[in-house]
């Protein structure tokens, strides 16, 4: 079957449901995972034949179904570093790169070692690319989830650098005995954020595909895991530590009421689409 058919097939069954410029994103990503072969490509030899198409027809079937293209393939890029991902990981996203680039430019000119805990891993994107920046940082990370620590110690492998991983819940004590003495000069965390009732304004690929736990908060308590991180970096940042968080657009208030007690220089900062979405603050 030609390539220029399966295209064309694309287009036909996807462009009700995407643009047609995210349906040849799409087309391209697949062409190269599952056949190595690039865009220029096949412009150069529009005649290509696949003899066994069922991958790529598979790959439609699930499209349709609005699966994430991500999750077809299996992996995705973060701040131009590879990241496997599966149902068990978030898509990493841009406005989470502005947080690591955030972090960076904080540091850029540091040369003490540096130690930082990335609280709630998941691919371990944030925790991996801050490794791989800072070269002189000791970084741990811990996530509840085994599935997603799994992926998290492929990514650091894929990246070759080294990072400390931890099974815990940042929500009850357990996470104290697995870190017992350690000062972080950096806590940096993208803890779930999103309330349920906002849910209704979520797209459905990712509602239907992304892990709930790692996305949804109870309307009652949304700041739940802000508090219980601000109250572990409190006890455990060294003298003047920063603290780093993305956090939900529509409670930046709050989380600068939830900080100024124990943390000064409080700064809350919009992403590219003027958005407010990072708040940083410093130890007091």
């Amino acid at each position: 079957m030609k390539l220029k058919d399966i295209q064309n097939t694309f287009h036909k069954e996807l462009d009700a449901i995407y643009a047609t410029e995210e349906v040849d994103s799409f087309f391209y990503l697949l062409i190269d995972h599952y056949y190595e072969l690039t865009r220029i490509q096949l412009a150069l030899n529009p005649d290509y034949f696949v003899n066994k198409p069922s991958s790529i027809l598979n790959a439609l079937n699930l499209l349709k179904q609005q699966k994430p293209i991500q999750y077809i393939i299996g992996k995705t890029e973060f701040f131009g570093l590879p990241f496997k991902v599966n149902k068990h990981t978030l898509i990493p996203r841009p406005e989470t790169e502005e947080l690591v680039a955030w972090v960076i430019k904080e540091f850029a000119n540091n040369n003490k070692t540096l130690t930082v805990l990335d609280v709630g891993t998941g691919s371990g994107c944030i925790a991996i690319s801050l490794a791989k920046k800072l070269p002189h940082a000791k970084v741990y990370a811990l996530d509840i989830s085994a599935e997603a620590l799994k992926i998290a110690k492929q990514n650091a492998a894929l990246n070759n650098v080294e990072v400390a991983f931890f099974e815990a819940d940042i929500l009850t004590s357990y996470h104290k005995k697995l870190l017992v003495s350690k000062k972080f000069d950096i806590i940096v965390s993208n803890p779930p954020y999103i309330r349920e009732e906002e849910k209704q304004l979520m797209q459905a690929n990712v509602l239907h595909n992304e892990p709930h736990i790692a996305l949804f908060v109870k309307d009652k308590n949304p700041l739940l895991f802000y508090e219980a991180i601000s109250q572990f970096a409190v006890n455990n940042l060294t003298k003047k530590g920063m603290l780093f968080f993305e956090i939900n657009e529509y409670l930046g208030r709050d989380m600068i009421a939830l900080l100024h007690t124990n943390f000064s220089n409080i700064e809350l900062k919009q992403d590219i689409f003027k958005k407010d979405r990072m708040l940083k603050g410093i130890l007091n």
